[in-house]
């Protein structure tokens, strides 16, 4: 289990993290979430043991975080880190090495995660010769050549087709069945939704929401409701509680304030012909976007 307790970073007088607690247990894909300069790369640093923390502490299965633990630690990074120089076999064993791994070693499983993601041919070219996409798979594989029992991925589709997005989203899948710790980290709320069992919000450096995302959806007051029909949006955006109207292609998006006011909606429009009324959670991507206005107004 990763467990980072009570953590605090400062650079000199600017407080990068704010008193920040959560855990990872084995087999779990937690989301560390927030807009630019909330404190996630920062944080990042810290559990790979590249930045010492100004207060509180991290631990990898109980242990703190040191060269010991980080050989069991993979990180991709949202910039390119790739030496483009390098072919892709010299830049895996400088990876690999710097991991405590033996050549023959690294080599086997390079050739293994190569053919898995479809680059085997790319073995023994330059970083430089690759596409944006193909070096992104080959920072991937940097990333878990070491079979890490913590991976941290950090935007981890960029610049990547829908094709090698679900190569990615199946790998690391089975790397939390395989009981790997998986920190997520995306501006693509989307994508964190598919993976992530909790999560948090980062704003400032200090945690603004956090939890089990179904349980954060389901507690989230304000719902939207789709329908389909015959139906007048100037009549809807009239009645009690409803936020707004979203008119989409064949549908009306209603958002209400809460689920005491479906009722009110379903009344307005129940002597008109519809063929769906639907009340859904809001979107991950509308409780980060709200919840972090909210502080911002605060």
């Amino acid at each position: 289990m990763l467990k980072v307790e009570n953590v605090t970073k400062y650079y000199g007088d600017f407080l990068a993290v704010d008193n920040l607690s959560f855990t990872v247990k084995e087999g779990e894909i937690f989301g560390l979430l927030g807009v630019n300069g909330a404190g996630k790369t920062t944080t990042f640093r810290m559990i790979m043991g590249l930045l010492e923390p100004s207060g509180g502490n991290i631990t990898l299965d109980g242990q703190a975080i040191s060269y010991d633990v980080t050989d069991k630690i993979g990180f991709l990074t949202e910039e390119r880190s790739l030496l483009t120089k390098m072919t892709v076999l010299e830049q895996c064993k400088f990876y690999g090495a710097l991991k405590g791994m033996h050549d023959k070693e690294i080599e086997d499983r390079l050739d293994y995660l190569l053919d898995k993601f479809g680059v085997i041919e790319y073995k023994n070219k330059k970083i430089k010769e690759l596409s944006k996409g193909n070096q992104q798979k080959i920072q991937f594989i940097t990333a878990i050549l070491n079979k890490p029992k913590l991976l941290i991925l950090d935007e981890p589709f960029s610049g990547l087709d829908p094709f090698n997005v679900e190569l990615f989203k199946k790998e690391i899948i089975e790397m939390s069945k395989q009981g790997s710790m998986i920190i997520f980290s995306s501006h693509r709320m989307e994508h964190v939704e598919l993976f992530c069992q909790k999560i948090v919000i980062m704003l400032r450096g200090k945690s603004v929401l956090e939890g089990n995302i179904k349980d954060i959806k389901e507690k989230y007051r304000q719902k939207n409701i789709f329908i389909k029909g015959d139906v007048n949006k100037q009549d809807l955006e009239k009645v009690t509680g409803v936020v707004e109207v979203i008119k989409h292609a064949d549908e009306l998006e209603v958002k209400i304030e809460d689920i005491s006011y479906v009722d009110d909606v379903f009344k307005k429009i129940k002597n008109t012909k519809i063929s769906k009324f639907v009340v859904e959670e809001p979107t991950l991507n509308e409780i980060f976007v709200n919840k972090v206005g909210e502080v911002y107004e605060k």
